[in-house]
């Protein structure tokens, strides 16, 4: 069993809520989110919001915040091989109230099939959920100028 390493990424401005399903071996050895330099996640984002991509995890963090996005994962912890979302077994999850209680979440966005697959099974907000397709570089099916396409419709 693995548990999750990070403390979400929030505060009472936060206004979209982005769930990753559980951090690769490259985040949890960093102690931050999407850390692989191949994940496209802070390239996505950053090109939504007309920045430059952050590079420290404080540029990360004051990123999200400026721009009132929360960000977590679904899973707390859970048995996985690597970083292979498909070996994912014997999940407990975050308790995102901690999260919803405290912020004015207008709509919840999971990055990738796994994340809504589990946020679905185990939590029933009212906001409106969008489930966008993931920026790791295990999804080869997009390339970086599809993802931007396809996330920016959210935001």
């Amino acid at each position: 069993m693995i548990n999750h390493p990070i403390e979400p990424v929030y505060n009472q401005d936060s206004k979209i809520l982005i769930l990753g399903s559980f951090p690769s071996v490259k985040s949890r050895e960093a102690k931050f989110f999407y850390h692989h330099p191949q994940n496209r996640f802070w390239k996505v984002l950053a090109a939504i919001f007309k920045e430059e991509v952050p590079q420290t995890i404080d540029e990360k963090k004051q990123f999200l915040l400026r721009n009132h996005i929360a960000l977590w994962d679904v899973i707390a912890s859970c048995d996985i091989k690597g970083s292979s979302d498909s070996s994912i077994e014997n999940v407990k999850v975050n308790d995102l109230d901690l999260i919803m209680q405290h912020c004015s979440i207008e709509k919840i966005i999971t990055n990738g099939n796994t994340a809504y697959r589990y946020y679905q099974r185990y939590f029933h907000y009212l906001q409106p959920v969008y489930k966008l397709p993931s920026t790791s570089p295990a999804n080869a099916a997009y390339s970086l100028d599809k993802l931007i396409s396809i996330w920016k419709d959210c935001f």
